[in-house]
Order: C-alpha cells, then sequence, then structure tokens
C-alpha cells in the first residue's frame, strides 16, 4: 500500500489546505478590517470639515447681510445727501 495514498495522508493534505485556505481568509477578512478602519476615519474627518465649513459658510452669510444692509443705508444716505445738494444748488442759481 502507498503511503501517499493513504485515507490518513489524503485526510492530511485536505486538512492543510483547508488550514491554507483559512489562514488567506482571515489575511482577507484583516485587510478589509483595516479598510473599514481607515474609510470610517476618513469619513470623520470629512464630516468635521463639512461641520467647520457649514459654520464658515453661516459666518459669511451673516457678514454678506450685514454688508448688503450698510451698503444699502450709506446708498440712502448719499441720495439725500445728493438731493439736499442739489435743492442748494438750485435755490443759490434760481435766487
Amino acid at each position: 500500500m502507498n503511503v501517499d495514498s493513504s485515507p490518513v495522508e489524503r485526510a492530511q493534505r485536505r486538512f492543510v489546505g483547508a488550514l491554507d485556505a483559512l489562514e488567506a481568509a482571515v489575511r482577507r477578512r484583516q485587510a478589509m478590517d483595516r479598510s473599514v478602519t481607515a474609510l470610517q476615519s476618513e469619513i470623520r474627518t470629512l464630516s468635521d470639515d463639512r461641520s467647520q465649513l457649514a459654520q464658515e459658510l453661516d459666518t459669511a452669510q451673516a457678514r454678506s447681510a450685514q454688508l448688503e444692509s450698510v451698503s444699502k443705508s450709506v446708498s440712502q444716505r448719499l441720495d439725500s445727501a445728493i438731493s439736499s445738494i442739489r435743492g442748494l444748488l438750485d435755490s443759490e442759481q434760481g435766487g
């Protein structure tokens, strides 16, 4: 009887093959877990960046609204001053 073809030897080869397949699956799973961890870290970083950008946008929009209000007020004051000056010039030219 050939030792290489004995049922025990075949079972042992299958067992070693199964162990090799299991080790390969564990390595793949570990690599995938590292990838998931890296992606989760990246998502947290992007979320933090998004929150900061949203806050900066809110601040910029508030500042823009404030500047628009000031600009409108200055424009009204200038229109009023121009009208007053024109009135004075017209009264001096007419009188």
